[in-house]
């Protein structure tokens, strides 16, 4: 188990002028989501994209080498910097969605043998989430090489407890990582609109976040 609590290495840029994204997919149609191209930025970006640790092959449904994302709206605000920070992911973000729904979407890719060795687990701000969800999350990933879990910085009154399930769920699996958004947010709050959840596409807060998970994909 490792639980990665890191401040973010690339450097924040300014707000863009980026539309809300309405993009979307469902289980049926995977093809729908495939990700836009990483947007242009005109400052360089430091993250380390590559990883560095040495990770156990996959299991049968896995694709070695692929990263795939997935996760509710909060993802999407920030899915562009990702896509900059870790080339080749596969992002899959949908407003609304349920933990049991992000379960269920992992199932039929896993199923088509096309879900990337390594998993980012971005779920958990719509509604509450116990240990036992954890731990069938973590069957349903069987065989991936490692599960980065990012935990929740929502104004509801279940941000806490599901914060310390994936606290709790990363420490029984050895190759479960925990990125800690919420104590940055949390040092952050400007950066958070109205809702006190979602922060601005491609603003500063996306840029931090991004930045967590490639670092910890290429050094957890």
């Amino acid at each position: 188990m490792l639980v990665v609590a890191l401040t973010a290495t690339a450097a924040i840029i300014g707000l863009t002028d980026s539309p809300a994204w309405t993009r979307g997919d469902t289980a049926s149609a995977l093809a729908q989501n495939p990700g836009r191209p990483p947007p242009t930025r005109s400052a360089p970006r430091t993250v380390p994209t590559t990883t560095t640790s040495t990770l156990p092959p996959p299991g049968p449904g896995f694709v070695a080498g692929r990263v795939t994302a997935i996760g509710d709206s909060v993802m999407i605000d920030y899915q562009d910097p990702l896509q900059a920070d870790v080339p080749g992911v596969v992002v899959t973000a949908s407003v609304g969605r349920q933990w049991g729904e992000g379960e269920t979407l992992i199932q039929f890719l896993k199923a088509a043998d096309a879900l990337g060795a390594e998993v980012v687990v971005a779920l958990g701000t719509n509604g509450p989430i116990t240990d036992t969800d954890f731990d069938t999350m973590m069957a349903s990933l069987h065989g991936a090489s490692r599960v980065v879990f990012i935990n929740v910085h929502v104004d509801q009154p279940w941000q806490d407890s599901n914060n310390a399930v994936l606290a709790r769920g990363v420490a029984r699996y050895p190759n479960a990582v925990l990125v800690d958004w919420a104590s940055l947010a949390a040092q952050n709050p400007g950066w958070f609109g109205g809702d006190g959840t979602h922060i601005a596409i491609d603003g500063p807060g996306a840029t931090a976040l991004a930045a967590m998970v490639a670092t910890t994909l290429a050094n957890g």
